[in-house]
């Protein structure tokens, strides 16, 4: 199927556009079903249903991205709710105490 791009006007370009992404998903969406049917067949063979094997490989994972808070190391002690885990920037009142000659040791929790 050959078609000459240079003789078709705008709209018959965006329309022909609109169809060839609707051509895509189209297949996409078969050959998922196709690769679905395959991957559970294959799971049988072994002895497993595809939702046995694909749920625990998500119990396993982490989310990308997602990282759990520092514990905290050290804290204000004019204000015990402000803490710092002793890793990145240091806060204005570690700064502080610091500077006013507070030994490190004695901020820590």
């Amino acid at each position: 199927m050959s078609v000459d791009l240079e003789d078709m006007s705008k709209k018959q370009l965006e329309k022909l556009m609109k169809d060839v992404q609707l051509a895509l998903l189209a297949v996409e969406k078969k050959e998922m079903k196709e690769a679905k049917k395959a991957a559970e067949k294959a799971a049988a063979k072994y002895g497993f249903s595809l939702a046995e094997l694909t749920d625990g490989a998500k119990a396993g994972r982490k989310k990308a991205g997602a990282k759990s808070p520092g514990v905290a190391k050290y804290a204000n002690p004019e204000d015990p709710s402000q803490t710092w885990t002793g890793k990145g920037r240091q806060p204005a009142w570690y700064k502080a105490a610091i500077e006013a000659g507070t030994d490190p040791a004695s901020l820590e929790i």
